[in-house]
């Protein structure tokens, strides 16, 4: 008996179990300390920029003769990251070619240069989001941490990932979103499972941290109520085509505009100067404000924002509307993001294409909101959960139909240059696994320009 109680024991290694498990409890708790506290601060961040672009829009709104003086706050935020943030220019896709090779980190110098770059934007009626100053707040904290903690390239690059999903849930209000957004927003095809964890708490601690700040999100209500068959399905996926494509439109037309102006005019600072005067052009051609800022509130009481698209009218050009000024805005080097003007973008297609397939406004106003997002970032789990969260659980199936399809159609092309490749989309011709959508933008461009 004695002999088969000491196989047992031996069998099971009992003392290795309880050491593993001590070694595991340990590591747990050196992660709360340093996740936690990482993710409260970039909460409490996200919620000081969330109020302060509530107060600037509606003092934007407030003075309309605030939206000439565009092109000099523009000159103005141009000349400072010339003179002092070079190293941070690279904005989102620093913080991803640091998550893929950790080396000199993400400048501390990021965080308030990109809160006051964003500010300045929405204070002169610049096109942007908000989402690009969340994760570069996010990022850069985490990043200072990191180097204050002495911790190791793993270390790194799990923290820096937690500051993402802590600034993009606290920004949006939606941490699951929040957090699978920064294990699948580093590689097509490919996600960090090995950081779920850790950018769960991230993200949950800043959304709270936000919340408690007495920051409050947009309540999105979809009043029609529609049965989800096989039919809604199948018009998702339909819509899902057109949501993709108008991604890649907006990422492609970004760089592409972006790059002329570099080319055309190589001295930094003046570039939003140009991009100031062309949003200002564009308001008088169009006669309307109502596509400056986020697009959340409006300029006058009949005016549109993205709660618009879940009503029963419809706007059959919103969509291409923000799509100009927004392409204007931030390839001129404008400071914020692209996410939010794609809320409004997809709602406003998804609007559009409602009377089409015979569907209510609000429903394909939902899809429309978060799957132009994941045609154009490239991260359908992400926006899935993220409609999940905003909208709930009864459109799920569609919304991720509509992700899916538009993920897939949006191409290998994005909003985030340096995305890898990990599982191409399809087969292409040029595409080399781990190589960035960079590589296989430059690609393309060399074929076409060898071609007769």
């Amino acid at each position: 008996m004695r002999a088969t109680f000491r196989n047992l024991y031996d069998e099971l290694n009992v003392a290795a179990f309880v050491r593993n498990r001590h070694e595991h409890a340990v590591s747990v708790l050196r992660w709360a300390l340093i996740l936690i506290p990482m993710a409260a601060v970039v909460g409490t961040l996200c919620g000081a920029f969330l109020w302060s672009l509530d107060a600037i829009t509606r003092l934007c709104f407030a003075f309309p003769w605030l939206l000439y003086l565009l092109p000099i706050g523009g000159f103005a935020v141009g000349l400072l990251y010339h003179l002092a943030g070079r190293s941070v220019e690279g904005g989102n896709n620093l913080i991803v070619e640091q998550i893929h090779e950790p080396g000199g980190g993400v400048p501390l110098r990021m965080a308030p240069l990109i809160f006051f770059g964003t500010v300045v934007t929405h204070l002169f009626g610049g096109s942007a989001g908000r989402e690009g100053t969340a994760v570069q707040l996010g990022g850069s904290l985490a990043s200072g941490f990191g180097r204050a903690l002495r911790l190791d390239a793993d270390g790194t690059r799990v923290l820096l990932m937690g500051g993402i999903a802590a600034g993009f849930g606290a920004v949006f209000g939606t941490p699951i979103a929040g957090a699978v957004f920064a294990l699948e927003v580093l590689a097509i095809g490919r996600v960090e499972y090995r950081a779920l964890v850790p950018c769960l708490v991230a993200a949950l601690v800043g959304d709270w941290t936000c919340l408690a700040w007495g920051i409050h999100h947009g309540i999105y209500r979809i009043d029609a109520v529609v049965p989800v068959d096989a039919l809604l399905i199948a018009k998702a996926g339909i819509a899902g085509v057109a949501f993709g494509l108008v991604g890649l439109v907006f990422a492609e037309a970004n760089h592409a505009v972006g790059g002329w102006l570099k080319r055309l005019v190589p001295y930094g600072p003046l570039r939003p100067v140009i991009g100031g005067l062309a949003v200002i052009a564009l308001v008088y051609l169009f006669g309307t404000r109502d596509y400056l800022g986020l697009g959340t509130l409006a300029a006058t009481h009949d005016g549109l924002t993205l709660f618009s698209f879940f009503g029963p009218d419809t706007h059959p050009w919103s969509w291409a509307l923000k799509l100009l000024f927004t392409v204007v805005t931030l390839s001129a080097g404008f400071k914020g993001g692209e996410v939010t003007p794609l809320f409004f973008i997809g709602a406003a297609l998804g609007n559009a294409l409602a009377p089409m397939f015979g569907v209510p406004t609000g429903v394909f106003a939902a899809i429309g909101f978060v799957a132009l997002f994941a045609g154009a970032a490239n991260t359908p789990l992400a926006c899935t959960f993220m409609g999940i969260e905003l909208f709930g659980a009864a459109y799920a199936v569609p919304i991720a139909v509509a992700c899916f399809v538009a993920y897939l159609c949006s191409g290998h092309n994005g909003i985030y240059l340096s995305q890898r490749v990990a599982v191409p989309k399809v087969p292409a011709d040029g595409l080399t696994l781990d190589g960035t959508l960079r590589d296989a933008r430059r690609h393309r461009a060399a074929r076409r320009r060898a071609r007769p």
